[in-house]
């Protein structure tokens, strides 16, 4: 069957409506670790491991030309190293890497910076012990939503150390929530902070100085209310970028069973594959 840009289109369209009926309670969230529409399963090719103080969950294939530091997404309230074993599996396999999922601590039990801190703890580890874990000291990064967010601050933290980040539907700019829901999510990343101080660097990264990042690709949906935040981050980021504006698709599209999930997984491994060299 040849599948269309309708197709899609209509697709993602029924996705975008279908969330916009449902707001899940964070415990929800937090049992189905994930936030799309399965529950994940949990790999044997998976190993959990603590470095610096951090828990991560290594994917090691027979062959490894690179290390992706992947950070799981979830508003920095939900998700798990543990919640996509098989995406970062199959991620691992063929596009040749191996790849450290981060364990970072979650708000609001542990607020801005905690989540930050660890992630760059997880990463200063990696650029140490990348040539003698994995043989290779070609380092990529990158993670959806909050996991996006929380790789730029990670690659700010540690110029030099990247070779290229993949970053999906991401929030650059906290001092703006053009939802309640957004309102919400910073409220509980960063309490008691107001909108100029979220505006700082070390919290909304599209503040930062960006000199000196690596090539990046940047995935959002049309019905993302994130999508000004990825466009506006595009237009800053000095390096070379392959921005990908997906019709119709609403947050979080590439956690569901879509045919446009996994074109843009798809997309993701041959980017992954191909950078950094």
């Amino acid at each position: 069957m040849k599948i269309t840009d309708e197709d899609l289109l209509a697709e993602t369209r029924e996705l975008t409506s279908r969330l916009r009926a449902v707001e899940q309670p964070l415990e929800v969230l937090r049992r189905n670790r994930l936030g799309g529409d399965t529950s994940p399963v949990r790999l044997p090719q998976g190993r959990d491991r603590v470095v610096s103080g951090v828990g991560v969950r290594v994917f090691t294939p027979d062959r490894v030309d690179g290390v992706y530091l992947h950070v799981h997404g979830g508003g920095w309230s939900f998700g798990s190293a543990d919640g996509q074993d098989e995406r970062l599996w199959r991620l691992a396999q063929e596009a040749r890497l191996a790849v450290v999922s981060v364990e970072y601590r979650l708000a609001p039990e542990h607020p801005f910076p905690a989540g930050p801190d660890d992630c760059a703890a997880a990463a200063r580890w990696l650029a140490g012990s990348a040539v003698a874990e994995f043989g290779t000291s070609r380092l990529l990064i990158g993670g959806e939503s909050a996991g996006a967010h929380l790789s730029v601050l990670t690659v700010l933290r540690l110029p030099g150390v990247f070779r290229a980040a993949n970053l999906v539907f991401g929030a650059y700019d906290l001092s703006r929530a053009g939802t309640a829901r957004l309102a919400r999510t910073y409220e509980q990343f960063t309490p008691g902070m107001t909108a100029e101080q979220r505006r700082s660097p070390d919290v909304s990264p599209l503040f930062a100085d960006l000199t000196g990042v690596p090539p990046a690709r940047i995935v959002v949906g049309t019905e993302d209310p994130l999508l000004d935040d990825s466009l506006a981050l595009a237009r800053r980021w000095p390096a070379p970028v392959r921005l990908t504006v997906v019709a119709g698709a609403p947050h979080g599209f590439t956690l569901h069973p879509l045919m446009i999930t996994e074109r843009e997984r798809r997309r993701e491994r041959e980017f992954l594959a191909e950078s950094g060299w």
